[in-house]
């Protein structure tokens, strides 16, 4: 799914759910907003120069834990970076009852103007595989 238009913000966010509970059918909204908006994504974005330090902050993900934030990339002006992770989540109304939710996430994140196709017309500079087998193992194979 690719957004027919983009707003033009410091951060274009283009969110695509397939929620089990809807029968897997796709969602998506795209929003723009500044650099803080960024961290609804679990992700502090800051300048240097003219480079865009990406980094990973830690988030309420039962598995994988993260304790402190992590670097992700440093995207100098024009690159593209792609960062993938999964993610377990335990949410309980009664603790005889826990109930878990899991997101796969495919992010990517350009420092500059991006064409609504601009991430899937060529291959990014920097990739970050964070994905985990969610009960414990070793870790899960890279695939692009």
């Amino acid at each position: 799914m690719l957004p027919l238009s983009m707003p033009d913000n410091d951060v274009v966010v283009h969110e695509v759910l397939a929620d089990e509970a809807a029968g897997y059918v796709c969602h998506d909204e795209v929003t723009g907003s500044g650099v803080d908006g960024a961290r609804d994504l679990d992700l502090w974005l800051s300048m240097v120069s003219s480079s865009l330090v990406v980094d990973r902050l830690p988030g309420l993900a039962a598995y994988p834990r993260q304790s402190g934030p992590a670097r992700l990339f440093v995207l100098l002006p024009g690159q593209i970076g792609c960062y993938r992770a999964n993610f377990r989540f335990t949410f309980t109304t009664c603790a005889c009852n826990p109930s878990s939710y899991y997101e796969d996430w495919l992010i990517l994140v350009a420092n500059g103007q991006v064409r609504s196709d601009g991430f899937i017309s060529r291959e990014p500079d920097h990739h970050v595989d964070h994905r985990v087998h969610l009960y414990g193992g070793p870790r899960r194979p890279r695939q692009r």
